[in-house]
């Protein structure tokens, strides 16, 4: 399979990607937990059916030392008893964040309210902005149809 479009050749995609990396380096400079961050790209890549950052945030996290066991189960979050509360208030804003369109109030207050309990407001804004930077790239992923697979850990830091 290729992908319709190389977004790493493009001079437009190349552009705007360098922005959109610069904003993932800020956020993974942020007090937000490291393994969060990944858990929460890993979920959206699900919901939004990209391979390549499915594959890529699967890769990165257990290269960090994420357990199999975790990964195996950010799917099934809700049944599985491997994720703390603020992990689990986490995946929650993703998916609601994620899946916007599929709700016509956007996010819930409660929701909110769950994820406040765990994170402070740095945390909470970078937790925001995480999600919605693993959507922008799904959705450029998924446009051109970017192949998965190949990753390998730590190729665009």
């Amino acid at each position: 399979m290729e992908a319709r479009l190389n977004l790493f050749t493009s001079p437009i995609a190349a552009k705007a990607g360098k922005h959109i990396v610069a904003a993932g380096k800020v956020l993974a400079d942020s007090t937000l937990p490291a393994a969060t961050q990944e858990l929460v790209k890993l979920r959206a890549s699900q919901i939004n059916g990209c391979g390549f950052c499915t594959d890529m945030h699967t890769k990165d996290a257990a290269h960090a030392g994420e357990t199999a066991t975790r990964l195996h189960l950010v799917a099934a979050w809700r049944e599985a008893t491997v994720f703390t509360d603020a992990e689990r208030a986490a995946l929650e804003l993703t998916e609601q964040g994620t899946r916007i369109a599929d709700a016509a109030g956007g996010v819930t207050d409660d929701a909110w309210a769950q994820a406040a309990k765990h994170y402070d407001e740095e945390q909470l804004a970078a937790l925001v902005c995480a999600i919605a930077l693993i959507n922008a790239f799904n959705r450029l992923n998924v446009i051109v149809q970017q192949p998965a697979g190949d990753y390998r850990p730590g190729q665009f830091a």
